[in-house]
């Protein structure tokens, strides 16, 4: 917006009576941003627009919330990106997950968490954790699922996930268990994508639609790669997330029958 405006870091400081290095700082995420100083550079930069300006101060306000959340994360060595997404997760009623690899991490057993660390390559930040604390600090945020005030978890899970398990058979069996035991739970959603559904877009990569409680508030898209991760906040991009995970949904199985080819496959192994 300032750029757009023909205006320099130097001009905006001005506008808000503080130094260039504060306006740097503001610009690259460094630190949270204030209220006043939202609507103070939206002036100077002529950007009147209220959905705009709205925007700015909610995404501002989430920012702001995000840096100064603590839950059960703080007794676990949890690092980087996934911290971040913890706090969203935590603070959020509801999730809708895309998993075309893994089973989701909210669904995971304990067994299963281990059994894929020790067969996997894991980031630095990742490493960093002993396996134990790694399967106990999974296991501890799965906890919004039982809260009083649950998560509302919407998942749909490509077939490939439920036929090639890490660990063998044993865990491959606890987890088919846990996920219909878990299916059972009213506020969670377990579909199956078959393999006959054929391709489409969401098979590039998992994603997950983050939402809140508050009237308005924006969805934040959480988008994972092997060595990379990408926020999508709100705006025509997090919405177009949101239709592909409808558009999967519509062509995968459905609950009850998700929930058949569940026990199918527990027999099979």
């Amino acid at each position: 917006m300032r750029t757009a405006a023909g205006l320099t870091q130097p001009q905006a400081a001005k506008a808000l009576s503080a130094s260039t290095a504060k306006v740097a700082k503001l610009e690259a995420g460094w630190v949270p941003v204030r209220a006043p100083d939202i609507r103070a550079l939206c002036e100077t930069y002529g950007v009147h627009d209220p959905g705009v300006v709205g925007g700015l101060l909610e995404l501002a306000k989430a920012d702001r919330e995000r840096r100064k959340a603590k839950g059960w994360w703080d007794g676990h060595r949890v690092h980087g990106v996934m911290r971040e997404y913890v706090a969203l997760e935590n603070a959020a009623t509801s999730i809708k997950a895309w998993q075309p690899a893994f089973i989701p991490g909210l669904l995971q057993t304990a067994d299963y968490v281990r059994a894929l660390r020790n067969t996997s390559i894991t980031s630095v930040a990742m490493r960093r954790q002993s396996d134990e604390d790694f399967v106990a600090a999974r296991v501890a945020r799965q906890q919004c699922l039982h809260n009083d005030t649950p998560l509302v978890f919407r998942t749909v899970i490509y077939e490939a996930v439920l036929r090639n398990f890490p660990g063998g058979p044993g865990t491959a069996r606890g987890q088919l268990d846990h996920l219909c035991h878990l299916a059972d739970l009213p506020n969670i959603s377990i579909h199956v994508f078959p393999f006959d559904a054929g391709t489409h877009f969401g098979l590039n990569g998992p994603f997950n639609v983050i939402s809140f409680a508050e009237p308005g508030a924006m969805d934040v898209v959480y988008v994972e790669a092997p060595f990379a991760q990408r926020w999508v906040e709100g705006g025509g991009e997090a919405a177009a997330y949101d239709e592909l995970f409808e558009l999967i949904t519509e062509r995968s199985l459905g609950e009850r029958e998700s929930v058949t080819l569940l026990h199918r496959l527990r027999k099979e192994f």
